[in-house]
Protein backbone atom coordinates (compact mmCIF):
# COMPACT_ATOMS: atom_id res chain seq x y z
CA UNK A 1 0.00 0.00 0.00
CA UNK A 2 2.66 2.20 1.00
CA UNK A 3 4.65 1.78 -2.43
CA UNK A 4 1.16 2.63 -4.27
CA UNK A 5 0.93 5.99 -2.54
CA UNK A 6 4.81 6.36 -2.77
CA UNK A 7 4.19 6.19 -7.00
CA UNK A 8 0.81 7.72 -7.47
CA UNK A 9 2.70 10.58 -5.24
CA UNK A 10 5.37 10.54 -8.51
CA UNK A 11 3.26 10.38 -10.66
CA UNK A 12 1.51 12.97 -10.15
CA UNK A 13 4.41 15.51 -9.52
CA UNK A 14 5.61 14.09 -12.94
CA UNK A 15 2.76 15.51 -14.64
CA UNK A 16 2.26 18.24 -12.77
CA UNK A 17 5.97 19.49 -14.10
CA UNK A 18 5.31 18.33 -17.16
CA UNK A 19 2.21 20.33 -17.62
CA UNK A 20 4.27 23.48 -16.77
CA UNK A 21 6.87 22.75 -18.75
CA UNK A 22 4.33 22.42 -21.49
CA UNK A 23 3.25 25.92 -21.84
CA UNK A 24 4.30 28.10 -24.27
CA UNK A 25 6.41 31.42 -24.00
CA UNK A 26 4.72 34.24 -24.44
CA UNK A 27 6.42 37.73 -25.23
CA UNK A 28 5.41 40.56 -23.71
CA UNK A 29 6.24 44.02 -22.50
CA UNK A 30 5.62 44.69 -18.68
CA UNK A 31 3.23 48.08 -18.11
CA UNK A 32 2.70 48.13 -14.44
CA UNK A 33 4.00 46.27 -11.35
CA UNK A 34 1.71 46.01 -7.79
CA UNK A 35 3.99 44.00 -5.46
CA UNK A 36 1.06 44.83 -2.71
CA UNK A 37 -1.79 43.21 -5.13
CA UNK A 38 0.99 40.67 -6.04
CA UNK A 39 -0.37 41.47 -9.84
CA UNK A 40 1.68 42.75 -12.84
CA UNK A 41 0.24 43.98 -15.98
CA UNK A 42 1.54 43.21 -19.24
CA UNK A 43 0.98 43.54 -23.13
CA UNK A 44 1.63 40.48 -24.72
CA UNK A 45 1.10 38.21 -27.83
CA UNK A 46 -1.28 35.46 -28.08
CA UNK A 47 -1.54 33.02 -25.13
CA UNK A 48 -2.78 29.66 -27.18
CA UNK A 49 -3.26 27.47 -23.92
CA UNK A 50 -5.58 30.02 -22.86
CA UNK A 51 -7.16 30.62 -26.05
CA UNK A 52 -6.44 34.12 -25.77
CA UNK A 53 -5.29 36.93 -28.57
CA UNK A 54 -2.97 39.83 -27.89
CA UNK A 55 -4.24 42.44 -25.32
CA UNK A 56 -2.99 44.51 -22.50
CA UNK A 57 -4.21 43.21 -19.02
CA UNK A 58 -3.29 42.50 -15.40
CA UNK A 59 -2.39 39.12 -14.44
CA UNK A 60 -1.74 37.58 -10.82
CA UNK A 61 1.40 35.91 -10.20
CA UNK A 62 2.05 32.82 -8.87
CA UNK A 63 5.23 33.80 -6.85
CA UNK A 64 5.77 37.62 -5.85
CA UNK A 65 9.50 37.50 -5.83
CA UNK A 66 8.78 37.17 -9.71
CA UNK A 67 7.80 40.65 -9.50
CA UNK A 68 11.34 41.53 -8.61
CA UNK A 69 12.80 40.65 -11.79
CA UNK A 70 11.20 43.19 -14.06
CA UNK A 71 10.10 46.78 -14.24
CA UNK A 72 7.75 48.57 -16.54
CA UNK A 73 9.09 48.83 -19.77
CA UNK A 74 10.90 45.50 -20.03
CA UNK A 75 10.53 43.51 -22.71
CA UNK A 76 10.04 39.87 -21.46
CA UNK A 77 9.08 36.16 -22.00
CA UNK A 78 6.31 34.60 -19.90
CA UNK A 79 4.27 31.26 -19.07
CA UNK A 80 0.64 32.15 -18.12
CA UNK A 81 -2.06 29.62 -17.25
CA UNK A 82 -5.50 29.16 -15.08
CA UNK A 83 -5.19 28.70 -11.35
CA UNK A 84 -7.26 28.51 -9.33
CA UNK A 85 -9.60 30.06 -11.66
CA UNK A 86 -7.49 33.25 -12.19
CA UNK A 87 -5.28 34.45 -14.64
CA UNK A 88 -1.43 34.34 -13.49
CA UNK A 89 2.06 34.16 -14.60
CA UNK A 90 3.70 31.46 -13.65
CA UNK A 91 7.38 32.67 -14.90
CA UNK A 92 8.49 35.74 -16.28
CA UNK A 93 12.50 36.66 -17.24
CA UNK A 94 13.27 40.15 -18.69
CA UNK A 95 14.61 39.70 -22.35
CA UNK A 96 18.00 41.08 -23.27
Amino acid sequence: MKKLAIALSTALLSAAAFAQAALPSIEGEVRKVDTDAKKITLKHGDIPNLDMSGMTMVFRVKDPALLTQVKPGDKVQFTADKVDGALTVLSIAPVN
